[in-house]
């Protein structure tokens, strides 16, 4: 098998966990918690190795997969984030905030202030407290019952809205109604995603439907605040990259990055396209029910 710059990591598994990545880090199903599980019960003993280390290539490796998957969303919603980026300059210019996109902008800077503060201060402690198989699993159980519950209380919200307006249509709340608060709340939701086995997308959405927005305007809003957020942490972990933790894994991180940018484009096409008419449900009980399986297989 090829190897990449040394023993570390093989080309085999660089891209495997890419592949990987630019799945679950999209689907509300936590890529981190999938990337300390699956090296595991796939006998990856070099992985495993590092992964609850204070200090390892580990780090160094999640970041670059995790720039991956935000360069694919970056691709994909090109358009948004020039229309976005333009919005907030506009705002600066004029001093006020009044179309829909400029809403939009400041949205995603609300989200991304308590994300990360929150992701400076803890992710060193969530990150080596959480990168265990068995911590994993049980947390996938509890990102699983999350979704299952976003849903449940979703559908009673608008069963008793329609109660109340007599059998009215449900009104379903617009991404651009949404205030700056409801950002903060939003950005708390998806600093879930620190902890290995809960989903950063899998809370926004959540927190998401519980504002009163609908599954595809919850899921788009999650891909964008995931962009910035996760670029800025890579930019923050470079040094992990380019520093002695780096040594060894540069070139498997690269290949995985890539790999992972190129299955968040397909991935994320195919999510927002599922997310018109379908739910949480089935990814909360894959959640559910993987994590019972590996929760017992780790035991």
């Amino acid at each position: 098998m090829l190897v990449v710059a040394s023993s570390l990591i093989t080309t085999f598994q660089a891209i495997v966990l890419g592949a990987l990545q630019g799945v679950s880090e999209l689907f509300p199903i936590s890529s981190l918690g999938h990337t300390v599980i699956f090296p595991h019960l796939f006998g990856w003993n070099n992985i495993v190795a590092w992964q609850s280390q204070t200090e390892s290539p580990w780090l160094a490796f999640i970041v670059m997969l995790h720039v991956g998957s935000a360069i694919g969303l970056l691709i994909y919603f090109w358009r948004d984030w020039v229309e976005i980026i333009s919005a907030f300059f506009a705002t600066l210019a004029k001093r006020k905030i009044e179309t829909r996109a400029e809403r939009l902008a400041w949205l995603i800077i609300a989200a991304s202030i308590p994300t990360g503060l929150i992701g400076i201060v803890a992710e060193h402690a969530a990150r080596t407290a959480t990168a265990k198989p068995e911590v994993a699993s049980i947390f996938l159980m509890v990102n699983g019952l999350m979704l299952i519950g976003a849903e449940a209380l979703r559908r009673r919200a608008n069963a008793r809205e329609q109660q109340a307006r007599a059998g009215a249509q449900t009104q379903i709340r617009e991404i651009d109604s949404l205030k700056p608060r409801d950002g903060v709340v939003l950005g708390l939701g998806q600093s879930l995603g620190l902890i290995a086995g809960m989903s950063r997308d899998g809370a926004v959405m959540a927190t998401g439907l519980a504002t009163g927005l609908d599954n595809a305007g919850a899921a788009r809003l999650s891909f964008l605040f995931a962009t910035p957020i996760i670029l800025a942490a890579g930019l923050y972990k470079l040094p992990d990259l380019t520093g002695h933790n780096g040594s060894g894994i540069r070139g498997a991180a690269v290949i995985a990055a890539v790999v992972a940018a190129v299955v968040a484009v397909f991935t994320v096409h195919f999510l927002t396209r599922y997310f018109k008419r379908n739910n949480l449900i089935p990814f909360g009980l894959y959640c559910l029910l993987f994590g019972v399986a590996m929760t017992i297989y780790n035991a």
